[in-house]
């Protein structure tokens, strides 16, 4: 979908189209590159109340009209450990979004750019032992402590356990991964919920911040997870795993303008470096083929 609607635009812009129909054409192009269907209305509803002789606009001047009103709707933010703090991270998303990578990934970030040495790594998703087993990999490869506890123990007493065990030892920074299981939603809420209320408890000073991973190729259904995950513990930020040339990445837009959320890194691999600061300039050339 990248540069997919730079493209298309040219081709219904120099089609013979007539406004109208460049209008209708865009709001499909923007359903397809998952902006949903009444992000994509609004979109366009604006666009068309903006641009004025679009017969006459050449297909730069149109990309960039239509960024500006982009711009508006897509939310960034940059969250910065406090010194002196215990600052923890709640972790969550579905399976298979790559939280747990991702959570070593961010170890790794703020050590580099922050110079987070003093962490720890929570394996409060208990329901996998696979994910216990790749976060104590991790933890291995970054020479992070993980705290964990056998398989199907509660998360909620890992998360405690490893709030204790900063406390002990100065550390500044706790990542804590969580189960995802969306096939037992009312479950995975009441989990979350009770894992968030042994944060508040015992956090006494300190920062906490829960923060989703999406899929940026899953589409609408990510809009759906964040509304889930929203409701049940809030969130502060969201991470866009997955981003490469195959994504269609409009969900960004949908998820910012639809549930007030603000978006935190991009994962653009599988390498420890790669997540990067969400930068709205840089989404918006990328999505729409601006050099």
């Amino acid at each position: 979908m990248i540069k997919k609607i730079a493209q298309s635009l040219k081709k219904i812009i120099t089609s013979g189209y007539s406004g109208r129909e460049i209008l209708d054409n865009l709001e499909e192009l923007l359903i397809e590159g998952d902006f949903g269907v009444s992000v994509a209305e609004e979109v366009v509803s604006e666009y068309s109340g903006t641009v004025k002789n679009i017969k006459k606009m050449s297909r730069d001047e149109l990309l960039k009209q239509l960024k500006e009103i982009l711009e508006k709707d897509i939310l960034v933010t940059e969250i910065v450990p406090e010194k002196g703090k215990i600052n923890l991270f709640l972790v969550f998303g579905v399976n298979g979004v790559g939280k747990t990578t991702t959570i070593a990934k961010m170890a790794h970030y703020y050590r580099v750019n922050y110079g987070i040495n003093k962490t720890i790594l929570s394996a409060a998703d208990t329901y996998r032992a696979g994910a216990i087993d790749q976060l104590i990999q991790w933890g291995k490869l970054l020479e992070i402590p993980v705290v964990r506890q056998s398989p199907g123990a509660d998360p909620g007493a890992v998360v405690y356990d490893s709030i204790t065990s900063a406390k002990a030892k100065g550390v500044e920074l706790v990542i804590a991964d969580t189960a995802g299981r969306m096939h037992n939603r009312l479950n995975l809420i009441k989990e979350l919920k009770k894992i968030s209320k042994v944060v508040v408890s015992n956090l006494s000073g300190g920062v906490y911040r829960k923060i989703l991973v999406i899929d940026a190729t899953t589409g609408q259904n990510a809009l759906q997870q964040a509304e889930i995950f929203n409701d049940a513990v809030g969130i502060d930020a969201i991470i866009l795993s997955k981003y490469d040339s195959t994504a269609k990445g409009g969900i960004a837009v949908a998820i910012s303008k639809k549930l007030n959320i603000p978006f935190l890194f991009l994962g653009t691999g599988e390498k420890l470096g790669n997540l990067i600061p969400f930068n709205r300039e840089h989404y918006l050339n990328s999505l729409l083929g601006i050099e």
